[in-house]
């Protein structure tokens, strides 16, 4: 199984941002993986196990903001399907961009 979580924080006062900071830490210390930005996912080996870490999750939440979690079997998540845009050749990587002041 696993457990993903999605978090919406605030993050305007300091005080918010600590709280943001020390949840995305919560989250990678506890064997997160990030999927994408404010989108984590970890193992769980049943459902007891993905029970368990939910709780610990609602029991480190920050005081404010919106955080969702969903438990999905291994059959699930593997047939999440990755849609990618194109890429932006545009963008030159030489040092011809180097600003000499």
């Amino acid at each position: 199984m696993r457990v993903i979580v999605m978090f919406d924080l605030p993050s305007v006062t300091s005080e918010e941002k600590r709280e943001y900071r020390n949840f995305r830490k919560y989250l990678i210390k506890n064997g997160f993986m990030m999927l994408q930005e404010s989108v984590y996912c970890k193992l769980a080996l049943n459902q007891n196990a993905s029970t368990y870490i939910m709780n610990a999750v609602r029991k480190n939440k920050p005081k404010t903001g919106l955080i969702q979690m969903i438990a999905i079997t291994e059959k699930q998540f593997s047939k999440m399907e990755l849609v990618l845009g194109e890429t932006n050749e545009e963008i030159i990587n030489s040092e011809e961009r180097v600003v000499v002041i």
